[in-house]
């Protein structure tokens, strides 16, 4: 059984597309120092992986994203402020996106990290008022959504769409298929 260790219900959707799963929401502690993106996303998809309870022979998926810019990791704003404060730091620069995948098959563990670089348009204070009024921003790293009404804000990306999502799905599958969790008709 593969299991995915989120309540996310973008990376259900992206991972429902190359496999059966069910979901055991983790409730690990995701307080941490770490201060390189790529680092800190690792260690918090091992974190969330590792705290589901499973069978040895299940497979668990752990995930975490975050945005960096400038030095700063953005995760999910804590208030309709932090988000506009975001956007505004956002506006007209490009930034990354950093999804942590960790897979856990008993003692094995394949942990790996996707970026993909976004620029956005730059974006007045009325478009981030709106956009933010939404109500969508508020559950996203970066305090925006890329498959849904922030789609507007974004000029280009350079990697992997599905990571800004959040779920490098491409690589999950390659991951999944060499541990041999996917079935042959997958």
């Amino acid at each position: 059984m593969i299991i995915l260790a989120s309540a996310s219900p973008r990376r259900r959707e992206l991972l429902s597309q190359i496999c059966d799963f069910t979901v055991k929401v983790s409730d690990c502690d995701e307080n941490c120092t770490i201060t390189d993106p790529e680092t800190l996303v690792c260690e918090l998809s091992l974190r969330k992986a590792k705290a589901v309870k499973a069978g040895a022979e299940d497979i668990i998926i752990g995930a975490d994203t975050v945005v960096a810019i400038d030095g700063a990791i953005l995760g999910k704003p804590h208030s309709q402020q932090e988000a506009k404060n975001m956007l505004s730091a956002l506006s007209g620069k490009t930034h990354s996106v950093f999804t942590g995948v960790t897979v856990v098959k008993g003692e094995e563990i394949h942990t790996f990290a996707e970026r993909t670089d976004v620029t956005f348009y730059p974006l007045s204070q009325e478009l981030i008022d709106r956009y933010v009024a939404s109500g969508e921003p508020m559950d996203k790293a970066g305090a925006y959504g890329i498959q849904g009404k922030g789609c507007v804000l974004v000029q280009s990306i350079s990697g992997d769409y599905f990571n800004v999502v959040g779920l490098p799905v491409a690589r999950l599958y390659r991951v999944l298929d060499q541990i041999g969790g996917l079935k042959a008709d997958a």
